[in-house]
């Protein structure tokens, strides 16, 4: 019977799925570290810290 021992599939998804999540992460880097996203970024991480108590409901 020729083909493919269970080692043999489970060492390739081993490896299949270290590279795939390599490169999602490097992706998600690549993103988060994009100039054009930088202000955005900005934005988002400041606004906690806004008195928006205009925009409240029920206030």
């Amino acid at each position: 019977m020729s083909g493919l021992t269970y080692e043999q599939v489970a060492r390739f998804a081993q490896q299949g799925g270290t590279v795939y999540f390599v490169v999602i992460f490097l992706a998600g880097v690549a993103y988060a570290l994009w100039p054009k996203n930088r202000q955005a970024f900005r934005d988002m991480a400041h606004l906690p810290l806004r008195d928006d108590e205009d925009e409240h409901v029920g206030s």
